[in-house]
């Protein structure tokens, strides 16, 4: 299983950038795709979540409004498109999966536990 995340890099605060995260060896029709992300120094959080149906997406507060999460399951790709970027968004973003076909209620998308697999991580950087 490989999670290749993509897409970071130095943005001025305002700016947007869209993450791409590309998925193999396993069914990604069929698996949850989530973004957390970790500051230095701080835990790693959640960030946003879409079912592996699509139907279902879930936002943490500081970002809800702003990014927004999205699939296409011909790419075996999840994106995260960041718009409005803030100095506090800087961080490492990674991209988890679960491949389980499952759907949770409430906030359980935000589980970091739920996802099995992850990607390596890439750096977004807000300038202030």
């Amino acid at each position: 299983v490989q999670l290749q995340a993509s897409g970071g890099g130095l943005v001025q605060g305002g700016g947007s950038l869209r993450l791409s995260c590309t998925a193999s060896g396993i069914t990604f029709s069929r698996s949850s795709m989530s973004w957390f992300r970790q500051a230095p120094g701080k835990a790693r959080e959640f960030v946003a979540a879409i079912s592996w149906g699509g139907a279902t997406t879930d936002y943490a507060d500081s970002v809800e409004g702003r990014f927004t999460i999205s699939r296409d399951n011909a790419k075996n790709t999840a994106y995260l498109q960041m718009n409005s970027l803030k100095p506090e968004d800087t961080a490492v973003y990674y991209c988890g999966a679960d491949p389980r076909a499952r759907t949770y209620s409430g906030h359980n998308w935000q589980i970091r536990g739920n996802y099995l697999y992850w990607g390596q991580g890439t750096l977004v950087t807000v300038s202030s």
